[in-house]
């Protein structure tokens, strides 16, 4: 087994897996409980202004939404290819698998900034000019906002990782099955994800089912 993978105070890889794998699923669950209180929130406004949030909804941009579904959707199939390649040593494989999984991660945040462009031309941001009506179309568009920034920017956070895996392991290739990185980051890549995934129907699909 590679030394290169060993980090202070372990004394052993099994040790140092079990910790790392431990340690993000602490870190998710503390995660889950900050898009868990905008979840909440956001349920209870749509609750108290039901019609206005389907009217709302219905100005989402469905197809840049769609789209960046599929893309996030694609990515964690081969961040999932990569991590399993890089647990059973198949090194050559897995730094196929992470760049794809980083250039749909940024393929992602490019159209997710084109539909912010767009979304801005038609002024549905909360403030001066906003076009909607409807009282409480602006909070739909407040949490709209926040909640798809703060998605974007763990997604960037994720990219970075995976950049990471490719970097390190590139004169390494042991370190790649040897250290729990590859574990970590894919846990990561697809809890950011499974957001998405929750975010989609709040966001895109509300106001489009009649």
């Amino acid at each position: 087994m590679s030394s290169d993978a060993l980090r202070e105070p372990f004394s052993c890889l099994a040790r140092q897996h079990e910790s790392a794998v431990f340690g993000i699923w602490l870190f998710l669950g503390t995660e889950v409980l900050f898009f868990g209180g905008m979840f909440a929130g956001y349920s209870v406004y749509r609750f108290l202004y039901p019609d206005a949030f389907l009217a709302a909804g219905h100005e989402t941009n469905i197809y840049y939404g769609s789209v960046n579904t599929f893309i996030l959707l694609v990515s964690s199939f081969f961040m999932a290819a990569g991590e399993i390649a890089a647990r059973e040593g198949l090194t050559r494989f897995a730094r196929i698998c992470f760049p794809l999984t980083a250039v749909l991660g940024m393929m992602f945040l490019i159209l997710k900034g084109f539909e912010y462009n767009d979304d801005l031309e038609k002024h549905l941001f909360p403030g001066p000019g906003f076009p909607l009506p409807e009282n409480g179309a602006a909070i739909f568009w407040a949490f709209y906002w926040v909640m798809t920034f703060v998605h974007a920017s763990h997604l960037t956070a994720g990219i970075a990782a995976v950049i990471r895996l490719q970097i390190l392991s590139r004169n390494h290739p042991e370190w790649l099955r040897d250290s729990p990185s590859a574990k970590v980051t894919a846990l990561y890549w697809h809890f950011v994800d499974a957001i998405w995934v929750m975010l989609f129907p709040l966001l895109y699909l509300a106001g489009r089912s009649s």
